[in-house]
């Protein structure tokens, strides 16, 4: 059986940086190309594969958040989970950049009420996650990056 697809991108979007070209040239340009994306900041998420154990990196869109860091994983309003929450279930070490400064931090799942609270400053910095939302019947986690010492 075919795996499902993620569903289309929502019109106006640039998409011509993604995936591994977006972390190569984050990574090389200490996030002066890929930190802004479609006008909203990216960090680079890394975290280690639930299967593989190998390290998995991808560029996602973040909002600040006191000295942590929020992202969603919506994965574009699909019915199932990005991988990369899965491997942060599995387990919540990981490591951050959010331009030059490259640290390590623990992933944790918001829950109500600080959820739906973060759930909203998330959605005035990127709109799109209220129609990704729409787009599928599963609870789009939260997830707030917590910097270790």
């Amino acid at each position: 059986m075919d795996e499902p697809t993620q569903p289309a991108a929502v019109p106006g979007t640039d998409l011509s940086l993604l995936g591994a070209e977006h972390v190569r040239l984050y990574r090389e340009t200490n996030g002066e190309t890929g930190y802004l994306w479609n006008g909203v900041p990216t960090l680079l998420l890394t975290t280690t594969g639930r299967r593989s154990g190998e390290p998995r990196t991808i560029p996602i869109i973040f909002t600040p958040h006191g000295d942590s860091y929020v992202i969603i994983a919506s994965k574009g309003g699909a019915p199932t989970h990005p991988k990369w929450y899965l491997n942060v279930e599995a387990d919540p070490h990981v490591q951050v950049q959010v331009k030059a400064d490259r640290f390590d931090a623990v992933a944790r799942t918001a829950e109500p009420p600080e959820r739906e609270r973060l759930w909203r400053e998330a959605v005035k910095a990127w709109p799109n996650y209220d129609i990704y939302q729409s787009r599928t019947s599963r609870r789009i986690p939260v997830v707030v990056l917590e910097r270790r010492s």
